[in-house]
């Protein structure tokens, strides 16, 4: 009989209910052998987890003084992510940790050494990189299927609400209270999947991103935050490859992700529900699975990793840490992000959405002519500096 991985889950509200609800209800070749919040009842299926004995602590502490665990899963603000993460390694268990790595690259190092001490796997959970569509469009980009990649552009506009930046007292902070970065963001919370995306697919091997050279951007907002909902960059990577991102949380219509990646003998493009497509110079197309049909396809490759004790996984530290650096680089780029106008300001009434008019126009404009919203001189676009890479990594 196949032994199952224990698992221990660090975080058991919000995104850590998926993880106890796809636990309890599906058949994985693991069970849950405690949970960790400070808060559990948040949690939508604590009644569950009570009524089958799971045991459920305040402190990772208090849990491993008694258990153990084959795989940990974190789903905590990113300013606890180093911490909790070199806990369960330095108590014997795999990780995987939830995006982002860290706030810091500091953070991140600590977290790799402490991995490389314990002999296990520090899994990040950046969803689209562990799906096998992903997996195969990288390895035809290594493979040299399309050609050197010339430039690379995405866009995410996805609306959220007041609510959505009061559900926490870390959303939307860049300190902690006790004073720990946090830098939480649009860029590094819900869209910072498709930011790596770009990172991923160019990365030299299945374990890496590519590298940056520099960073330029705009940030902005819009909401009542300390970071900000809306940003637009232009990176190059050490091979001079472009790439343009925007995203926001201010517009009144969801859109995206949506994608178009220029290669030499090949455009690979994606709109959000569809599949992927490359479509090479003569017409002919090569299609690669939506990977958005299972934003859990994570759990099963990683818990077979634990059943294995394998270190070979397919999102590790060492491939998030382009994205925790850009993330950084953009915060140098802005140093006093700016509000929009005032008087573009909209607040919807049903659900206290903040929106702002013409934004979402003026990032598809900015998208379709492959530029940043202060190029095509509209009135509340403000440049970032521009930020070597070699500078972040130095300090």
């Amino acid at each position: 009989m196949r032994k199952k991985v224990a698992v221990l889950l660090v975080g058991i509200g919000g995104y850590g209910n998926i993880y106890v609800k796809k636990l309890l209800d599906e058949n994985h070749d693991a069970y849950i052998v405690g949970a960790v919040d400070v808060n559990p009842k948040v949690c939508k299926d604590y009644d569950r987890l009570v009524e089958m004995d799971i045991p459920i602590f305040q402190t990772m502490d208090q849990f491993f003084a008694k258990h153990q665990a084959d795989l940990t899963i974190i789903s905590t603000p990113i300013h606890l992510h180093k911490s909790q993460t070199c806990l369960a390694l330095a108590n014997g268990s795999h990780v995987l940790c939830e995006k982002p790595i860290s706030a810091t690259l500091e953070d991140a190092q600590e977290m790799m050494l402490e991995r490389d001490r314990s002999e296990k796997f520090l899994a990040i959970g950046f969803n689209w990189s562990f799906y096998p569509s992903v997996q195969q469009l990288k390895q035809d980009i290594l493979d040299g299927l399309f050609g050197r990649p010339k430039r690379l552009k995405t866009i995410v506009l996805w609306p959220r609400n007041k609510a959505y930046f009061e559900r926490s007292n870390w959303a939307g902070k860049k300190y902690s209270s006790a004073g720990d970065l946090i830098l939480d963001s649009v860029a590094n919370n819900a869209t910072a999947h498709f930011l790596h995306h770009m990172f991923y697919l160019l990365g030299p091997s299945t374990e890496q991103s590519t590298s940056l050279k520099n960073v330029t951007a705009e940030l902005y907002r819009a909401n009542l935050i300390e970071t900000f909902d809306t940003c637009a960059l232009r990176m190059y990577t050490e091979d001079d490859v472009e790439l343009l991102y925007y995203a926001t949380h201010a517009v009144e219509k969801e859109e995206g992700p949506n994608y178009l990646f220029e290669f030499e003998r090949a455009t690979i493009s994606y709109q959000s529900g569809e599949d992927i497509i490359a479509t090479f110079h003569d017409g002919t197309k090569r299609v690669y699975e939506n990977p958005q049909k299972d934003h859990f396809a994570k759990l099963p490759v990683l818990i077979e990793r634990a059943k294995e004790n394998s270190h070979d996984i397919l999102c590790g530290a060492e491939a998030s840490l382009t994205h925790a650096i850009c993330i950084s680089a953009m915060h140098r780029s802005v140093q006093n992000i700016p509000t929009f106008p005032a008087e573009i300001i909209n607040v919807r009434d049903t659900d206290q959405l903040t929106w702002v008019s013409g934004l979402e126009y003026g990032l598809k404009q900015a998208y379709d002519n492959w530029s940043l919203p202060n190029e095509l001189g509209m009135d509340w676009a403000t440049s970032g500096e521009t930020v070597s890479i070699k500078d972040i990594v130095k300090s």
